[in-house]
C-alpha cells in the first residue's frame, strides 16, 4: 500500500493524522469498544494501585478460598489473599513487560525487513530462509532455552521476546518493501545517488509505516499471550507478584471448587486481549492495510 506520504502536496501534520486515524476508528463499533477496552486496560494500570481495596501480599488462613462477598467481590485465593487486588494489580508487569518489548520488536524487525527487501538478490533470498528456520520451531521452546539460560527477570523476558517476536516481523516489512521499492520515485532516488540509508527512512519507511504499526498492534497481544504462558509454566513473573497467568496456574487445581480464582484473571486478559485485535482490526481498516494479503517467500 502506498500512503499519502509518498505524494507531494498531500502531507499533513502527525497529529491531524492521529486524528483522522482515531475518528476512523471510532466511526466502527469494533474499533470503539477495541479503544475503549484497551484505554480501560491502560488506565486500571496505572490506578490499581490505588484502586485495589487490599493488600496483594496479604495473607489470611481464615479466608482461604472464600467465595465473592461485599468483602471480597471477587473471592480470595488459597492462601487468603483478595482475588479482585491482584487481579487489578495483576496485568501491570504484562502490560510494562509487552508494552516494552512490542516496539523494539516492530523497530528491529521492521529494519531488517525493508533493508533486505531493498537489497534484494541472494542476500534477501538467504534471509528469508533464516527467518523460516526460526519460524518452523514452537515460539516456547525457544523462549524457554533462552529464559532458562539467562533467568527470568524483566531484563531477560523484554529482549527475549523482543527478539523473537521481531523475526515475523521481518517478513511483513520486507513484503510492504517490495510492494514500493520498484516505484519510481525510489528508482529517482538511487538515480539521485541516494545512499541505501537515506533511501530506507526519506522513501521506504513512509510507505511501510502503516502496515507495521497494524503488525506491532496484533504483535503486542501475541505477546501478551507469550508472557501469561510462561508465568503459568512458572518462567514469568516470580510469587507474590500478582500476574494474571501466576494466577490461573495457583488456582487451577481448586477449579473444581473454587472457580473464581480462575474466572478473574481470565476475563481480566481475554477482555484487554480482545480488545487489542478489535482495534488492529480497526486500524488496518482505517489505514487500508491488508491483513489478508500473504507476504512474499
Amino acid at each position: 500500500m502506498i500512503t499519502t506520504a509518498a505524494l507531494p502536496g498531500s502531507r499533513r501534520s502527525p497529529l491531524q493524522t492521529l486524528a483522522g486515524t482515531l475518528a476512523d476508528m471510532m466511526s466502527r463499533p469494533s474499533g470503539a469498544i477495541g479503544l475503549i477496552l484497551v484505554s480501560f486496560h491502560l488506565l486500571l494500570a496505572l490506578l490499581s494501585p490505588l484502586l485495589a481495596p487490599y493488600d496483594f501480599r496479604e495473607t489470611s488462613a481464615l479466608l482461604m478460598l472464600k467465595p465473592p462477598s461485599p468483602e471480597h467481590w471477587a473471592g480470595t485465593d488459597h492462601l487468603g489473599r483478595d482475588t479482585l487486588s491482584r487481579t487489578l494489580l495483576g496485568g501491570r508487569e504484562a502490560i510494562l513487560v509487552t508494552g516494552i518489548a512490542t516496539p523494539l520488536a516492530v523497530l528491529w524487525g521492521g529494519f531488517v525487513g525493508i533493508f533486505f527487501g531493498l537489497a534484494g538478490g541472494r542476500l534477501d533470498d538467504i534471509l528469508m530462509r533464516v527467518v523460516d528456520a526460526f519460524l518452523s520451531l514452537p515460539w516456547i521452546l525457544k523462549m524457554l532455552v533462552l529464559i532458562v539460560t539467562f533467568g527470568t527477570g524483566i531484563g531477560v523476558l523484554i529482549p527475549t521476546l523482543a527478539f523473537f517476536y521481531g523475526i515475523p516481523v521481518i517478513r511483513i516489512a520486507r513484503a510492504a518493501t517490495h510492494d514500493v521499492v520498484a516505484r519510481d520515485f525510489v528508482e529517482a532516488a538511487r538515480a539521485r545517488g541516494h545512499s541505501r540509508m537515506s533511501i530506507i527512512w526519506r522513501e521506504l519507511f513512509p510507505n511501510v509505516r502503516d502496515a507495521l504499526l497494524v503488525e506491532g498492534a496484533m504483535r503486542w497481544s501475541w505477546m501478551l499471550l507469550a508472557f501469561s504462558s510462561l508465568s503459568f509454566l512458572g518462567f514469568g513473573v516470580s510469587p507474590p507478584t500478582p500476574d494474571w497467568g501466576l494466577m490461573i496456574a495457583d488456582a487451577r487445581g481448586f477449579m473444581s471448587f473454587a472457580p473464581w480464582g480462575v474466572l478473574a484473571p481470565v476475563i481480566a486478559l481475554s477482555s484487554l486481549i480482545i480488545g487489542i485485535n478489535l482495534t488492529a482490526d480497526a486500524l488496518a481498516k482505517a489505514l487500508g492495510i491488508d491483513r489478508a494479503q500473504k507476504a512474499p517467500v
